[in-house]
């Protein structure tokens, strides 16, 4: 039993740090694509892309690790 408690207990770690990351970098996020926008709009806009398209990069390959995992 200690075994799924510990499976448990890390997987909610991997979640609070994935989403405290998340969360920090979406509050940032604002600023960054302004000061990218002066440089060049398409920097700013390609930065809020890879920002969106990064969050759920990593809980698909969070899910694709577990699933190889649990074979």
């Amino acid at each position: 039993m200690t075994d799924k408690n510990s499976e448990t207990r890390s997987t909610a770690i991997a979640a609070a740090i994935i989403l405290l990351a998340a969360m920090a970098l979406l509050y940032l996020m604002p600023d960054v694509i302004v000061w990218l926008g002066n440089v060049s709009p398409w920097l700013g806009t390609g930065f809020g892309v890879l920002v969106i398209l990064a969050f759920f990069l990593v809980f698909w390959l969070r899910a694709r690790y577990q699933r190889r995992k649990n074979r």
